[in-house]
């Protein structure tokens, strides 16, 4: 991540990191008050891929880009809200920042708490950093791969993961007949689990909630924060097609980036499944 070795480069690499963690707990920690007001109250619409969004969703990503904005005008600033008429934006900067402001609309809009505030930190086109307001448990889990996984600030250890006679899988539908018929054998042998929400779902894998998740359905803002969640838990995190990361460009319109994660061993099996 830190281009040149001096302990020089490094020291200023980690300060520009801590500097824009701590930038980005504060901008999420301060919509958090304004989300729980819309929960369940704002009125929705439908875009042109039958997905929901709300005034909610334009309102938080704006604010928490223009807080940033302020300390970091360098940065990339990558949204799913932004207008699919724009043009595609080249990432170009060191550090750019990738928002779904409410993940799991639907459940949002229809008071359902299983929804989030998803913000990512990215160098050089990489997820290093995950900030996601949970508003099931009204916590902010946060981490990455050289940080750790915390949860309010407090070290998360990954040790709740279950027996195999409890093995949960975070799965999400539609899915493709054929992809179906190749995970049968994992769909009659562990429970699955469908929450509405991919950030959330790939980020109780990196709790430890979830042994495992498999999402054919997710775009990167649904899950580069808790791609740098799951590697923060030393989760595997595994795309099935071309990998998003690094990112050089960011257009609302990108392809869906299908991936699964979760234990050695359950991902061992999926892949067995998958070919």
């Amino acid at each position: 991540m830190v281009k040149g070795n001096s302990r020089q480069a490094r020291a200023e690499f980690e300060r520009q990191m801590r500097h824009r963690i701590n930038a980005g707990r504060v901008a999420v920690q301060g919509q958090i008050s304004f989300f729980k007001r819309q929960f369940g109250q704002v009125a929705s619409e439908w875009k042109e891929d039958d997905t929901r969004v709300t005034f909610a969703d334009f309102a938080i990503s704006e604010k928490i880009f223009a807080e940033l904005r302020r300390d970091f005008p360098e940065d990339d600033y990558c949204s799913e809200e932004m207008s699919p008429l724009d043009e595609v934006l080249s990432l170009e900067a060191p550090f750019a920042w990738l928002i779904d402001p409410i993940d799991g609309t639907n459940n949002f809009a229809l008071g359902f708490p299983l929804c989030a505030i998803s913000l990512a930190l990215l160098h050089d086109g990489t997820p290093v950093y995950g900030l996601l307001y949970d508003h099931a448990t009204d916590t902010i889990l946060e981490g990455g791969p050289d940080y750790g996984l915390f949860r309010n600030q407090k070290k998360l250890d990954r040790n709740r993961a279950a027996a195999d006679a409890q093995v949960m899988l975070g799965l999400h539908f539609p899915m493709q007949p054929e992809v179906m018929d190749r995970l049968q054998p994992l769909l009659s042998k562990y429970r699955g689990r469908c929450i509405g929400s991919g950030a959330m779902t790939a980020a109780c894998v990196a709790t430890g909630y979830l042994t495992g998740a498999i999402d054919y359905r997710v775009k990167s803002w649904d899950i580069a924060a808790a791609y740098a969640l799951c590697l923060a838990a030393g989760v595997r995190f595994h795309f099935i097609e071309a990998s998003p990361f690094p990112m050089k460009s960011f257009h609302p319109r990108s392809d869906y980036c299908p991936y699964y994660a979760g234990t050695e061993s359950i991902c061992e099996e999926i892949r067995e499944l998958m070919g």
